[in-house]
Order: structure tokens, then C-alpha cells, then sequence
């Protein structure tokens, strides 16, 4: 029976600016015995708290909750939508999220959050990390808070990975009655970085969980912008 154990790492402490994340992850997790890293989990990492070690924090006036608002414009390449005070917009990453995925929760006072400069190299940074500290062969996923345009509420999606593929294809292969599947691409680095939120939360302060039990088969090479990041000739709808 096909079978999926996810936990959250606790104890990983406050990130600061320069810290060693990776490490901090692999010390957290060896601490308890019942969360020590295996051969193959997928180890899934907060933006925010690698946002912080990358130092991807900005000044803002604490006084003034808009003040980080020509922080979007600086960190969008496209608007697409306005309403009131909140801007949907693509970011040099590809992204099309709220506010250029800046972010006020979970940061100091006074501070914002901008996205990681590159989030797939930063997952092979700490899934090489997690390798050197840990003696074991982990992939990592950044995962981030995003909106869903035709429904309501938010899920965690993968804005970066490494060490397993962002698409799982299969077109080509039969369903369960035998019928060819012809358009099916499954993102399951999405539904990896959903399933640990539901670990980690929103107000917990575990920066990251891990998912264990994944297909072999989906372990390799991958990473979000080329695989899962739609060009805009694709768009239907930009």
C-alpha cells in the first residue's frame, strides 16, 4: 500500500542573516531520533527562513504598513491586476503572485522579506548542505505561500527544488482502466510543499518539514523555473 510520513524538524532556531541554514536544518533534525534524516525524504524549506539566511531582508518604516509597497514595484516586471492596496504581478523569477511575494510575517519589526534570488540554487545549496552535514542524500524543496486565481484561500507551492523533479509526466502511460493518458503532468513538488505545510503551518515557527516515502522514481535533476514556471506564450490567460 502506498504509504507517505510527513513531519515537521523542530528546534531549528531563529535564522539570522548568514547563517549556516543547512546545517542548522541537519543539527534540528539529528537531535530526535524520530526525525533523523533518511536516504531519500524530501527535506522542505520555508522562504522565509531562506529569504533570512540569504539576507533578502529590507528596511521598512514600521509606522506606516504601506511602506513596503515601492518595494512591489521595484520587485515586479509586470503588473497584471490592481485592487485597493493589492498588486498581482510577475516577478523576474516568473512568478505571478501577490505583491511580488513580499512578505511582513515572521520578520522582525521594521523589516521585509524580499523572494531568494535564485530559489532552485538555493535548494541545491542546502540539499548539498544537508549531504556534507548530514551523510545522507535528501531532496529539497523552498516552498512559499501562494493565492490560486479561480479559488479562494492559500496553499504552500514549491518555488524552487532540487534533487527531484518538479514534473512528473504521464502522458503516455495507462489509468487505472487502461485508457492512455495524453495530457496528465502532475507538479508534484507543489503537492509536496502543500502536504508539509500541514506539519509547519502558519504560526508554529517550524521553518521545515520533511516528506517521506516518495516514488524513487521521481528523484533526480529538476527545478521550478524551467520545468514548471509557464512561458507567456503558453499563458492563456496573462
Amino acid at each position: 500500500m502506498s504509504r507517505l510520513e510527513v513531519f515537521g524538524i523542530e528546534g531549528v532556531p531563529e535564522v539570522r542573516p548568514g547563517d549556516d541554514l543547512a546545517g542548522m536544518i541537519a543539527a534540528a533534525a539529528a537531535a530526535d531520533p524520530t526525525t533523523a534524516l533518511a536516504d531519500g525524504d524530501v527535506v522542505v524549506v520555508t522562504q522565509k527562513v531562506v529569504s533570512k539566511a540569504e539576507g533578502m531582508l529590507v528596511a521598512v518604516d514600521p509606522s506606516d504598513p504601506l511602506s513596503h509597497k515601492p518595494l512591489v514595484e521595484q520587485e515586479s516586471v509586470r503588473v497584471l491586476r490592481r485592487r485597493g492596496d493589492l498588486v498581482i504581478s510577475e516577478t523576474k523569477h516568473g512568478f505571478i503572485c501577490a505583491n511580488a511575494g513580499i512578505d511582513l510575517s515572521n520578520i522582525d519589526v521594521g523589516y521585509a522579506a524580499l523572494l531568494p534570488e535564485d530559489s532552485d540554487r538555493s535548494a541545491r545549496r542546502l540539499r548539498d548542505g544537508i549531504r556534507a552535514r548530514a551523510g545522507v542524500e535528501v531532496a529539497v524543496v523552498v516552498s512559499d505561500t501562494f493565492g490560486r486565481v479561480w479559488r479562494r484561500g492559500l496553499t504552500d507551492v514549491a518555488i524552487g527544488c532540487a534533487g527531484i523533479r518538479g514534473i512528473v509526466d504521464l502522458r503516455g502511460t495507462e489509468d487505472s482502466r487502461g485508457r492512455v493518458l495524453q495530457v496528465t503532468e502532475v507538479c508534484v513538488v507543489d503537492e509536496i510543499a502543500g502536504a508539509a505545510d500541514m506539519v509547519m503551518g502558519k504560526a508554529t515557527g517550524i521553518a521545515a518539514a520533511v516528506v517521506r516515502g516518495i516514488d524513487p522514481k521521481w528523484l533526480g535533476d529538476g527545478n521550478v523555473h524551467d520545468e514548471i514556471v509557464r512561458h507567456p506564450t503558453e499563458d492563456l490567460f496573462r
